[in-house]
């Protein structure tokens, strides 16, 4: 036999056990029952055929991660169903009740106290940054990308009455806030640092009359923040910020994953004082901007305004509602409307959440309630304000419910920047891309600090905070140049699931909360 013979019969054994490798896989992914499946994956990972086993566990492992994703998004869908929206809402409209609605009847003197110059000052109190600085830290973490893509998404998926309904889940959301950030400031501690350390895993600890309960729930709030906090807080939004710069300026994924971590490690460096210092010039000036900028576009089609607000509340509240016009083909119900508009209110504003409150605890005060009512704004900016915006840009423009040259209806940001762009052209595509940039990033910034608490709280010390800070600011790069979809329903999961522990406690605790806001009223009457 010759070498070219054995050579040929040597290649044709190698296609024939591939050919059978492959058949059997192939078998494998066409039976419904699960033990067939992984009975047939197990043999075929213990004995692989050899010229095909790459393929056999490239294939095995894609196999494995989809019917993981597939889990995990199930989940995600439960766990951010209609029971937890229903329980975030309810809690604040129970303290909303509770309090006699004045976080509601003081939300003037609230925002009279924001935007003072004693806001700006560290003299009344201890702590470690201005009233003002802890509010808009805690805003840098809040109005992200949910103000312009979330927005839009919830008014394609459940018409323009969803934004309604975000107004509704905002009004009560400002209670909860109050609620969470005053106690957060009431039971802080120092640590050995000599920096303020609270937030709801604190008010868990130390003020729940059950211990035992206290300290659980406190271990999985923290736990759960620091998941959300690597994918909620950064992988998602510098995925967001790369994905905007290189569709709309051409920025290699990579370039913009290098600055953005480069940026937020000289940031979150300095600790809180640090990203605080950030946080109260760029939070200000790129909501401004961001507000001028839609106020234009708004204008620009204000005689479509009135038929855009009719149609918002028109479908708001319609069992069934058909748009028309400003909406195009639109189909929506008062209850998608309500489901979504609930949801986007909620991951816009995190009230009820807890992660606002962790940030609260650094203010310079000497009355919890008093920094509970300023951080309560910060649902009114994020949501009464910055939402609405984006929202009346969309429902006057006459861009939702349009399709692009594809043939397939406009979703997330192409809304939006096709609404900028109605009044503002090509420029208002850069505008938005900046916005989601800015937005993005500064929600980067703010999560880290909540974070590194309960980083902080699970490891009972201080010291390992830099180890954290540095590799939060490295996942940012994985989060700019990889889409891991799986990851982010996991921390999406766990942003879920921090907020079941801190509504739990606000409900226990929401006598003590309606005893000290009362008391408080004699500070607002003198």
């Amino acid at each position: 036999m010759t070498i070219e013979e054995r050579k040929h019969i040597l290649l044709t054994i190698k296609n024939v056990r591939e050919n059978i490798c492959l058949t059997l896989i192939e078998y494998v992914y066409t039976q419904k029952s699960d033990v067939v499946q992984n009975m047939a994956l197990f043999c075929i990972y213990a004995k692989p055929v050899k010229g095909c086993a790459y393929m056999q566990i490239s294939k095995g492992r894609t196999y494995m991660m989809e019917r993981l994703n597939e889990i995990v998004t199930k989940v995600d869908d439960f766990v951010w169903g209609p029971v937890m929206l229903i329980l975030l809402v309810g809690t604040g409209i129970f303290l909303t009740i509770r309090t006699k609605f004045l976080p509601w009847r003081n939300l003037g003197y609230a925002l009279k106290s924001t935007l003072s110059k004693e806001a700006r000052t560290k003299s009344r109190g201890e702590g470690d940054v201005s009233p003002f600085s802890a509010l808009t830290t805690a805003l840098a973490a809040t109005i992200g990308t949910g103000n312009i893509v979330g927005v839009a998404t919830a008014m394609v998926s459940g018409g323009p009455g969803a934004l309604v309904w975000m107004w509704i889940s905002a009004a009560f959301g400002i209670t909860s806030k109050f609620s969470e950030c005053m106690l957060a400031i009431k039971y802080r501690e120092v640590n050995a640092k000599g920096e303020m350390s609270g937030g709801p895993m604190y008010t868990m600890k130390k003020g729940l009359k059950n211990k035992t309960l206290g300290v659980i729930l406190a271990w999985l709030f923290a736990f759960f923040a620091v998941v959300a906090s690597f994918g909620i807080g950064n992988m998602t939004q510098g995925n967001s910020i790369a994905s905007a710069l290189h569709a709309t300026f051409h920025v290699p994924v990579r370039v913009s994953g290098v600055i953005i971590t480069i940026l937020t490690l000289l940031i979150i460096v300095g600790g809180i004082k640090s990203i605080s210092k950030v946080s109260s010039v760029v939070v200000p000036v790129m909501a401004i901007f961001y507000v001028i900028c839609g106020l234009i576009v708004i204008f620009g089609n204000i005689s479509n305004l009135p038929s855009g607000l009719s149609m918002i509340f028109k479908m708001a509240f319609s069992a069934k509602a058909v748009g028309g016009g400003l909406c195009g083909s639109i189909v929506a119900s008062m209850m998608s409307a309500m489901r979504y508009g609930v949801a986007r209110g909620v991951f816009s504003n995190e009230a009820g959440m807890g992660s606002a409150a962790i940030t609260a605890a650094a203010a310079t005060t000497d009355n919890p309630v008093r920094q509970g009512y300023i951080n309560m704004t910060g649902t009114f900016w994020d949501t009464i304000v910055v939402c609405t915006i984006t929202g009346l840009a969309i429902a006057s423009s006459g861009v939702l419910g349009t399709t692009d040259a594809a043939g397939n209806m406009l979703t997330g940001s192409d809304v939006t920047i096709a609404a900028f762009e109605t009044v503002l052209g090509s420029a208002g595509g850069w505008l938005v891309t900046i916005g989601i940039t800015l937005f993005a990033f500064s929600t980067i910034l703010g999560w880290e600090y909540h974070g590194e608490k309960a980083f902080e709280y699970l490891f009972g010390t201080h010291k390992y905070n830099m180890i954290y800070r540095i590799s939060f600011s490295l996942v940012v790069y994985v989060g700019c140049t990889q889409t891991l979809s799986l990851v982010w329903n996991f921390s999406d999961i766990a942003n879920a699931l921090m907020a079941i522990p801190n509504l739990i406690c606000m409900l226990l605790l929401s006598g003590e909360i309606a005893k000290d806001i009362e008391a408080f009223q004699k500070e607002i009457k003198k």
